[in-house]
């Protein structure tokens, strides 16, 4: 990692959902903006739902994200750190993407520092939430024997599943949320959780597919990352401000 340079942060790229734009474009516009800003990257942080599904095969690589896989393993194999949260949609990771890609993989929360400022990173699926449905949803989705379960279908099945699932999810039928407010919004919830414990200057959350900065205390700022589905947005952190930054 070299000293100098920005730290770049994005989420929500769902590759592969046919919905807001064609998957190749998206894919495409994704690999311009890693290009762009590997020129003075010192570490790219994205933050889950980078993919609409990844189902990882021991043996076998889903289809497609070519440009994508190939760009990230290019940057990383130059000396620029990429690091990858899984979200709700691609949390069925393994050792794919640190072994042939290089990327150094979070499977929850961190809090780390740049600069002497304290950054909390999470994608966000399920933090702060009060839905009982929801808890016991991501529980089936994370129980391991289900997963080996899974795990024992044919991919052109169980990838096939995933997809159709996505496709029935509120973002495959192109429905998104408002700014719920303070009291009602689940990351923000779980940000005040957090500060009860430590110091937080900076959180930085994807999956609301808000693109928005919100200050929670005048010492302490949430950005949401929003989503690369319609548009694409992203933060920028270059030693001594975060920005929030939109493709033109």
């Amino acid at each position: 990692m070299t000293e100098t340079g920005k730290i770049y942060f994005a989420s929500d790229f769902h590759l592969g959902l046919p919905a807001g734009s064609l998957p190749v474009e998206r894919e495409k516009k994704v690999v311009k903006w890693l290009n762009s800003v590997v020129t003075d990257a010192k570490e790219i942080y994205l933050l889950g739902d980078i993919f609409d599904f990844w189902w990882e095969y021991k043996l076998v690589v889903p289809r497609g994200f070519t440009r994508f896989l190939g760009t990230v393993s290019e940057i990383t194999d130059s000396g620029i750190p990429v690091h990858f949260f899984t979200g709700n949609h691609d949390m069925w990771v393994g050792n794919y993407f640190s072994d042939e890609c290089g990327m150094t993989i979070h499977t929850s929360p961190i809090t780390t520092q740049f600069d002497g400022k304290r950054f909390h990173l999470a994608h966000g699926e399920g933090l702060g939430t009060k839905s009982t449905g929801y808890k016991i949803l991501l529980s089936i989705f994370r129980n391991r024997p289900l997963q080996v379960m899974y795990s024992a279908l044919h991919p052109s099945i169980g990838i096939g599943i995933g997809h159709r699932w996505s496709l029935n999810s509120r973002l495959g039928k192109g429905i998104t949320k408002e700014f719920l407010g303070e009291e009602e919004e689940d990351l923000i919830r779980y940000a005040r959780s957090v500060l009860e414990i430590e110091k937080i200057d900076y959180f930085i959350f994807g999956h609301r597919h808000l693109a928005m900065k919100y200050n929670l205390m005048p010492e302490t700022e949430i950005v949401f990352l929003g989503d690369w589905i319609k548009n694409g947005s992203y933060a920028e952190w270059d030693g001594k401000d975060l920005s929030f930054k939109r493709l033109p």
